[in-house]
């Protein structure tokens, strides 16, 4: 069955969400509604509507003028195994001692590496991402320099790969925890894939705001591998749950945005130790002031 796709973009988040509750509407109805702030600090929002059927591109045109938008984009998806597509597209990652593979290449797996188990269906977070890439060479990094985390906490974890990466080389249980309650769900299916039950522990939980995290803090290495804004967001607490001379590892963050984080993480008392673009995206690796 074919898949239809509706996209559109304009400015303000109060009249992109009122755009998307009035999509719902129409007939024939989309499936799924989502509307999502563009995050290069242009102020556009993107509201994409789902649909089993063509839409209606004469109600499509109203909304947009209605709304101020540009008018939507209509294409037609063709049937896709997805999961059969990524396995043929996403190759191995080796990100220093690291190394990241579906079941599919278990026996790529090179002599000496620390494996790290994705599977192709729980994609996001797999380390062919440049975010995911630099934090994970971050770490690799920060582990040659002679670093031994001791207390580490993975925020906004995803897939729990930079948690699972740091449970594999320290002996101590990691903390990692999500917004979401499916990313959770899959964090643990992908800790318990690696034999990694009871090294990593998986919350549900924006930010800090659990108490078994709070429990543990300070922290000596925090991963936090988001957005621009919730990272910039994030800074105040980061600099009351990491102690001094600790480390906090961040990325999501596109080149252009990158002085933005690090001038919020120096308020909250950072200095930057390193900085690494893969691509578009930046990955900041920061040291709290001992």
């Amino acid at each position: 069955m074919p898949t239809f796709t509706a996209l559109t973009t304009l400015m303000g988040k109060e009249q992109a969400e009122a755009l998307g509750n009035a999509m719902e509407r129409l007939v024939p109805e989309p499936t799924g509604v989502g509307v999502f702030e563009v995050e290069d600090g242009s102020g556009l929002w993107e509201i994409g509507g789902y649909f089993v059927e063509a839409p209606d591109a004469a109600g499509l045109a109203v909304l947009a003028v209605a709304f101020g938008a540009k008018p939507f984009a209509v294409s037609e998806l063709p049937e896709t195994d997805w999961v059969a597509h990524v396995k043929r597209e996403l190759a191995p990652v080796a990100a220093g001692r690291f190394f990241v593979y579906g079941s599919h290449d278990a026996d790529k797996i090179p002599e000496g590496a620390e494996p790290l188990l994705i599977e192709a269906a729980m994609a996001f977070g797999t380390g062919h991402h440049g975010t995911t890439l630099g934090c994970l060479k971050a770490l690799d990094r920060v582990a040659n320099e002679g670093f031994v985390g001791r207390n580490v906490a993975d925020i906004g974890c995803g897939t729990a790969v930079l948690g699972m990466g740091a449970a594999r080389i320290w002996p101590n249980p990691v903390v990692a925890s999500d917004i979401d309650e499916v990313a959770v769900d899959v964090a643990q299916a992908n800790v318990a894939a690696n034999g990694l039950d009871g090294k990593v522990i998986c919350l549900e939980a924006a930010g800090f705001g659990h108490p078994d995290l709070a429990a543990k803090a300070p922290y000596d290495l925090v991963f936090a591998n988001i957005l621009k804004a919730p990272l910039i967001d994030l800074a105040p607490d980061m600099g009351a749950n990491i102690a001094a001379a600790g480390y906090a590892i961040l990325s999501g963050i596109l080149n252009e945005q990158a002085d933005d984080v690090v001038a919020a993480y120096d308020a909250a008392g950072f200095d930057v130790h390193t900085r690494e673009e893969i691509g578009e995206w930046t990955t900041l690796t920061l040291t709290r002031h001992s």
